[in-house]
């Protein structure tokens, strides 16, 4: 994550010229909130190959495009430089510098050289830390609508594609810049964790010749009328004319597999540990309330006995011992206890991640249960045999 924050901090510091903007719309030009991300084909290729070359280790990347009235348009990326323990020794070039070196030749080949954000890969969404909320709030600092593309390769393999497109919303940004998430700012910002990160419908867009291709591809399979028909033909019937080993656009029965028990038991083994970890963030943050309220009954029964006593001497006919500073409801060491209040941002981040996970094995269980009673229904003879 280093070199993506180095990659961050370079931002804004293209060494190119000023482009002349005559004869453009004013409209173009007027920057407007974001209301989706067009992903370019190409660039969801070079995601996706760079993600699962990289798999299991985390890869990021350079987006690079344009923003077109509230339309994020993502027509190019590149990858950051990732250094293995043998490459430590060696001087490699610096992130920031190879970026701007990417750029410069991008710039030089005619290509779009504008820094709209950044990607990175995930397993089984286990995004949700502060390094991400770091670097994207650098991106958003230089350039206010960049976004991140996340790509989930685990989660992609079970049939969907899975990427989301988020950005930090205007007042976390707020709140950030502060680095104070304590109870009060929290409540007085309205700040929850779903409202941390805005997501972006994202919009794949294809190229006319690429259109005329995939077209062209499915006029060339004939397939027959009838579903029936389909499933009692062989496969080699769905052969295209065009010469690859499998037609894309053959029926794939893989989707109907049962034996998928790892890829739940994963996500339920990391739900636990993320609830375990939510449970040690809200104990430790009870604990420091608990001190709190002790110090502030401390100070109350203080001040009280302080109270007592100069109502014990003005009834004496004497002064009082204690002066009204003495008697605010305030000491250094509550002083103290209040500023060193736990962060809640390690919460909010925890909380979006069980709420991730479980959104993910409700979209995983739904389909799941539905491929077992569609096997019941299709072999009921068998179904009746292992119940006997």
């Amino acid at each position: 994550m280093s070199t993506t924050l180095n990659a961050a901090a370079a931002v804004g510091k293209d060494p190119a010229d000023a482009i002349n903007l005559e004869g453009l719309d004013p409209a173009l030009l007027e920057s407007k909130p974001l209301y989706e991300v067009q992903l370019d084909a190409l660039v969801v290729v070079k995601i996706l190959k760079h993600c699962r070359e990289h798999a299991p280790v985390i890869a990021t990347g350079q987006l690079l495009g344009i923003d077109v009235a509230g339309s994020l348009e993502v027509t190019n990326c590149f990858p950051f430089t990732s250094k293995s323990h043998d490459d430590e020794g060696q001087d490699d070039m610096d992130g920031a510098e190879y970026q701007l070196q990417m750029l410069r030749c991008l710039r030089k080949l005619n290509y779009d050289a504008n820094t709209v954000g950044w990607y990175q890969s995930t397993h089984l969404g286990s995004f949700w830390n502060q390094s991400l909320i770091e670097t994207q709030y650098n991106y958003q600092k230089t350039f206010a609508q960049s976004v991140v593309i996340v790509y989930d390769p685990t989660r992609t393999t079970q049939g969907n594609l899975s990427l989301r497109a988020l950005r930090l919303s205007d007042g976390f940004m707020d709140i950030y810049q502060t680095r104070k998430f304590t109870m009060e700012s929290l409540v007085a910002n309205k700040l929850t964790p779903t409202s941390i990160f805005e997501s972006l419908p994202i919009k794949i867009h294809n190229s006319h010749i690429l259109t005329a291709l995939l077209h062209e591809l499915d006029e060339q399979i004939s397939l027959p009328a009838s579903l029936d028909t389909v499933f009692s033909l062989p496969s080699s019937t769905f052969t295209p004319s065009v010469p690859t080993d499998v037609s894309p656009f053959a029926p794939n029965l893989d989707k109907l597999e049962l034996g998928s028990e790892t890829y739940l038991e994963k996500h339920l083994e990391y739900l636990g540990e993320t609830v375990e970890e939510h449970g040690q963030e809200q104990w430790r943050w009870q604990g420091w309330q608990r001190n709190l309220q002790k110090e502030q009954q401390k100070l109350q029964q203080t001040i009280a006995k302080r109270r007592f006593d100069n109502q014990a001497r003005v009834a004496q006919g004497l002064d009082p011992v204690y002066g009204d500073d003495e008697l605010q409801p305030t000491s250094p060491a509550l002083t103290k206890l209040l500023a060193n209040e736990p962060s809640r941002l390690e919460s909010l981040i925890i909380t979006n991640q069980i709420d991730t996970y479980c959104k993910q094995i409700t979209q995983f269980a739904g389909p799941g249960l539905t491929k077992m009673f569609l096997a019941k229904s299709v072999r009921p003879e068998a179904v009746a045999v292992s119940q006997q």
